[in-house]
C-alpha cells in the first residue's frame, strides 16, 4: 500500500539519518504516528501547516513510501475533515513494527518553503 507523510525539516533530518528507511520515534507528546492515504491531503498539510510552523523550520516535505498491505490493513482509516483527509493512526509504541513493514526507501516527492524559511534543502529524489 502506498502511503504519504508530510514532515518538517527536523523530521526530514532524522529520516535521512536512517538512509530513508524509517521514521523516527515519536516525541513524548505525540501519541500517534499518522501517515495519510492520498497525495492531495499530504500536500495540503505540508503546504498549509508545515510551512507556517517554526518547529518544521517553515518547510513542508511530502514523503511517499510503501508498506506491506497485510500489515497496514489492521489499522482503521480515519477521516478527519473532508473526504480527502484520510489517515491511519499508528500508536507511537507500534512505530518500530510499522517501520519494519516499510518496503524500500521513503521518497521525498515535494517540498514547500514558507515565507519565513531561510534554509536551502538539497532536494532528494524529487518527482511528482
Amino acid at each position: 500500500m502506498i502511503l504519504y507523510r508530510p514532515i518538517g525539516k527536523k523530521e526530514y533530518d532524522l529520516v535521512k539519518e536512517t538512509n530513508f528507511m524509517k521514521f523516527p520515534p515519536r516525541l513524548s507528546w505525540q501519541p500517534i504516528f499518522y501517515p495519510v492515504l492520498n497525495l492531495e491531503y499530504a500536500k495540503k498539510i505540508a503546504e498549509e501547516w508545515n510551512t507556517k510552523d517554526e518547529n518544521s523550520d517553515y518547510i513542508g516535505i511530502v514523503t511517499k513510501f510503501n508498506v506491506k498491505e497485510e500489515y497496514v490493513n489492521k489499522y482503521e482509516k480515519h477521516i478527519v475533515g473532508s473526504s480527502i483527509c484520510e489517515e491511519l493512526w499508528i500508536p507511537s509504541e507500534e512505530l518500530e513494527d510499522f517501520n519494519k513493514n516499510i518496503i524500500g526507501k521513503i521518497e521525498i516527492i515535494k517540498i514547500f518553503y514558507g515565507k519565513n524559511n531561510n534554509l536551502e534543502l538539497i532536494e532528494y529524489g524529487i518527482k511528482e
